[in-house]
């Protein structure tokens, strides 16, 4: 069901200021319009130099923002496609005036447009949509297509961190990321039953266990050439 576009959602958008960027591209072919580079300058953004860690596929922003608040010396950007969705977790960030987090409205399949080369330390990939049909595959954020941007934006020894709830995605994650190049790691079947400390609980997480489903998690890093 699409979702109902919310009342007076550009001027929520436009009131977050610079909790919230907005990057619109005029081409639609993402192969193209990376050509057309605009990166962000991040100690412009943060003021700061400390080291940048990218999620992808916000949502509402609970894990964000709770991540900014617990380590404060780095720097965060949440990146959501969904106007909807993402005004809400940067209302949420600017109203905890959480100043190491900012939300970027996109595709992933943009980022190399706006983020350079080898500037991010950690990327989180929580309860992605799995795009079950064969058809949709490329669209998954495991696909071949989008761990090689991973790898062009990530620096050296940087981690892909995934949860997810749907285990045949999973699977896929894991066979995608083994293909790709990618070492994995710290690989749990049911993380709530585990001994792994530390662990976010994001807004579709807290659903999915009072369902009684458990969270599939991973970590994955680029093998030393």
């Amino acid at each position: 069901m699409r979702m109902r576009r919310k009342k007076y959602l550009d001027e929520r958008m436009d009131a977050c200021g610079g909790y919230l960027l907005t990057f619109i591209s005029e081409d639609k072919n993402f192969e193209t319009a990376k050509e057309k580079k605009a990166y962000l300058d991040f100690k412009e953004l943060f003021g700061n130099d400390n080291p940048v860690f990218l999620e992808i596929g916000c949502g509402k922003g609970q894990f964000a923002c709770e991540l900014a608040k617990r380590y404060p010396e780095y720097n965060y950007l949440a990146v959501e496609k969904v106007s909807n969705v993402i005004v809400s977790a940067a209302e949420r960030a600017k109203e905890e005036d959480i100043k190491n987090l900012r939300f970027i409205k996109c595709g992933a399949e943009y980022l190399e447009c706006i983020i350079p080369d080898n500037t991010i330390h950690g990327i989180y990939l929580n309860f992605s949509c799995p795009y079950p049909k064969k058809a949709y595959t490329n669209h998954r954020l495991t696909n071949e297509r989008f761990l090689k941007i991973y790898k062009n934006l990530l620096v050296p020894g940087a981690e892909i961190h995934q949860k997810t709830d749907n285990m045949h995605f999973f699977e896929y994650s894991i066979e995608e990321f083994t293909r790709c190049g990618y070492a994995l790691k710290n690989i749990s079947l049911d993380l709530h039953n585990s001994d792994f400390e530390g662990n976010i609980v994001t807004e579709y997480e807290s659903k999915f266990l009072a369902e009684g489903l458990p969270i599939y998690r991973l970590e994955a890093y680029l093998k030393e050439e």
